[in-house]
């Protein structure tokens, strides 16, 4: 797109000379025409006599507003006049708006009165872009009017859009099917409202400056879309983001962070009971095979081996350094770090930002800053990386080698975390945690997980994010070839702003988060268990290749439950065709049910879960299978768990690859039934309908994300 850059340059350089935050109409109008952005014809006029003229010159009726750089709120201050249909009612209109402003503001400059085209027809939407905290520039898209206030039907995209981002977003909204057209009215012109995401969001993302652009009510019909309103607020003062680092820095970083040839404890102890102690003691038994030092000035040994009285003292390289000593000692043993060369800093002490020592957690910054040294932390329970057998924290040690990364903002969840994992036996290549994020943070792990061998699904709980444009980023590289699962705390947080009709106020937090992350790609989910089941199982399950889902279930009951969990979780019921009907009915009784469920009923021998499930696997037409297991004597728990295991091992052997979950229903013996299915590749659960099928849904949504289908 062609753009007149030079003239949105110099309202600008006019506006930030005259030390305003705001644009008048005429100036939002000199904006929106240099970006090719639709709006009614306008002129100012300076007096009621030239407010009839131009109102004759534009054509009846017409809106009359007032301009002053004073006035933001125009609506508010009785500066508008809807509808003013004759040259009468505009002289008047002129003299009672301008009145009202004064009385709203008597000191404001007015420069005139704005007699804008009316326009009218059409459904009105509110396109707009604002400066989110964590995301930066963000483009908003929804209905307008008072529907943006009562529904707040609103979806958010990170800037710069493409076409295809915008025209997603029309499709984003509740109400998407008032935009296709309803009882008989035409729909709009799709293609002309993504042009109008897109220019204002090209708009924004030339121009920073531009804190917030409101185009509200935009009037879109089947052949346009015009913008009826421009409000545009400044903010020339550039906000300074976090660090950047460049992708090698942070693999450097953290690859002598995960995989350490040496690691020095400050202040490790022989003191049961002591955090020191503790991280020694971890490091050790957990069976880390690099070099190990002590720093304690008071002793000459801990935990068998020589103590150092200092870091300095050390012969030899460190690459990490874990801290455990209390928060006032931190900066100097920083400095000592610092000069000795360590890669990385595990800053375990609390007594940092989370107790309002915000400074003294900015002067460890600095520090480590000064040396090129990456903190963690502080106020950790530290970091596990079984492919080195490292448990570099005060928690018990964790063996169990697999695929999942998992990473916490809070200890409490992380002591869940490790307390699921054994409970379950999750295999895991890391569990960590990130504490007050001071330097490392959600994207530097996501460079080192998206590119670790070791790593093949990432789990992340987080509070907030510092750099959320950069995690963005680090995601959208990373989704193509691995699920990054999300649990983003704080849905409901009583800070989100409240709504009203200006896309500032719109960006509600947990809004602009859920949007922006599936946009790159991440599966969210909705609780700590579904974090906890969809990074256990992802890894585990294979990758679906199309929408074709099968229930086999052996109880019509578990059939309705798990059918409508499907819808519930984005999916769809594959619509059986003949021919494959009757083969499933070659195999179930006369009184069961083919389609979709396929019901064999309760009373079935083995044989006919082996025979019905073997042909769900090796017809090319279903891509994903879900087992719905009755406890019966004539098939038991176990039996059944051997059964799909034996027939799904002998597809896997010939290469069919095909996600598979199940539900089993039954007394207790359905737990170590499920046991036994998962550890064999396949995810399944007692007791429940909804989460074998909504752990499904996650790895489709990925396998979307992924461009997989």
């Amino acid at each position: 797109m062609s753009y007149d850059k030079d003239a949105v340059r110099a309202v600008l350089d006019k506006a930030r000379a005259e030390g305003r935050s705001s644009l008048t109409a005429p100036e939002g109008k000199a904006v929106t025409d240099a970006y090719g952005i639709a709006t009614p014809k306008e002129a100012v006029a300076t007096s009621a006599d030239d407010a009839v003229a131009k109102a004759v010159e534009i054509g009846f009726p017409v809106v009359l507003k007032i301009v002053s750089p004073e006035i933001l709120h125009k609506t508010e201050a009785g500066g508008v006049l809807v509808g003013v249909d004759s040259p009468e009612a505009v002289a008047s209109g002129y003299e009672r708006i301008v009145a009202n402003a004064r009385a709203y503001n008597a000191s404001a400059t007015i420069t005139g009165v704005q007699v804008q085209q009316q326009v009218g027809a059409g459904q009105e939407v509110i396109i707009g872009a604002t400066t989110d905290d964590t995301f930066g520039k963000i483009v908003v898209f929804g209905l307008g009017g008072v529907l943006v206030e009562v529904l707040k039907d609103v979806t958010f995209r990170l800037a710069p859009v493409s076409r295809e981002d915008a025209l997603s977003q029309l499709d984003d909204i509740k109400a998407a099917a008032v935009l296709h057209g309803v009882r008989g009215q035409e729909g709009v012109d799709r293609e002309k409202l993504a042009d109008l995401i897109t220019r204002i969001s090209d708009l924004v993302t030339d121009f920073p400056e531009i804190a917030e652009a409101d185009l509200n009510p935009v009037f879109a019909t089947s052949r346009d879309a015009v913008a009826a309103d421009v409000r545009i607020v400044l903010d020339f003062e550039a906000r300074q983001g976090p660090k950047k680092f460049s992708k090698d820095e942070i693999l450097g970083a953290m690859n002598r962070i995960f995989k350490p040839r040496s690691i020095a404890i400050i202040g490790a102890s022989n003191e049961t009971g002591k955090i020191g102690n503790s991280v020694i003691k971890n490091i050790v038994n957990g069976g880390y095979t690099g070099e190990i030092y002590p720093v304690n000035p008071k002793s000459d040994e801990v935990f068998g081996r020589k103590a150092y009285k200092s870091i300095s003292e050390v012969p030899g390289d460190v690459d990490v350094a874990v801290f455990a000593i209390p928060a006032k000692f931190v900066a100097a043993a920083v400095e000592e770090v610092g000069k000795k060369g360590v890669a990385g800093a595990i800053l375990i002490p609390s007594g940092f930002a989370e107790t309002g020592e915000v400074e003294l957690q900015q002067q460890v910054l600095d520090i480590a800053r000064k040396y090129d040294v990456r903190l963690l932390g502080p106020n950790i329970y530290g970091y596990y990386y079984t492919p080195e057998n490292l448990s570099a924290t005060f928690c018990t040690p964790y063996d169990v080698r697999g695929g999942t990364a998992l990473t916490s903002q809070s200890g409490g969840i992380g002591m869940a975390i490790l307390g699921y994992s054994r409970s379950t036996k999750t295999g895991v290549s890391a569990i960590v945690g990130v504490g007050n994020k001071a330097d490392i943070d959600e994207d530097d792990l996501l460079t080192f997980f998206g590119q670790d061998e070791n790593t093949n699904a990432i789990a992340m709980h987080l509070e907030d994010l510092k750099d959320g444009r950069a995690f963005v980023e680090a995601a959208k590289e990373i989704v193509p070839k691995k699920p990054i699962i999300v649990l983003k705390a704080g849905r409901t947080s009583a800070g989100a702003k409240a709504a009203s009709s200006h896309t500032g106020a719109l960006a509600g937090n947990d809004k602009v988060y859920d949007d922006i992350l599936r946009q790159a790609g991440v599966v969210r989910a909705p609780g700590l268990n579904e974090l906890l089941e969809f990074g256990r199982a992802l890894p585990v399950m294979p990758a679906p290749t199309g929408e074709n889902v099968v229930i086999i279930t052996g109880a019509g009951g578990s059939g309705v439950l798990l059918s409508d969990a499907v819808v519930d979780n984005g999916m769809s019921l594959y619509e059986i065709p003949p021919d494959l009907d009757k083969a499933f009915r070659a195999f179930i009784p006369p009184f069961g049910a083919a389609g979709n469920p396929v019901d064999i009923t309760g009373g079935e021998p083995p044989s006919t879960y082996e025979a019905t499930i073997r042909l769900g696997l090796e017809d090319e037409r279903i891509h994903a299978l879900i087992l719905g297991y009755w406890h019966t004597i004539v098939t038991p728990p176990m039996v059944f768990a051997e059964v799909v295991s034996k027939v799904v091992e002998e597809a896997r052997a010939k290469g069919i690859q095909k996600p598979i979950v199940a539900s089993l229903s039954g007394d207790t013996e359905v737990e170590a039934a499920s046991q036994y299915l998962f550890e064999r590749g396949i995810v399944a659960y007692p007791y429940t309908t909804e989460k074998p099928v909504q752990v499904l849904g996650a790895k489709y949504r990925w396998a979307r994300a992924a461009g997989l289908l």
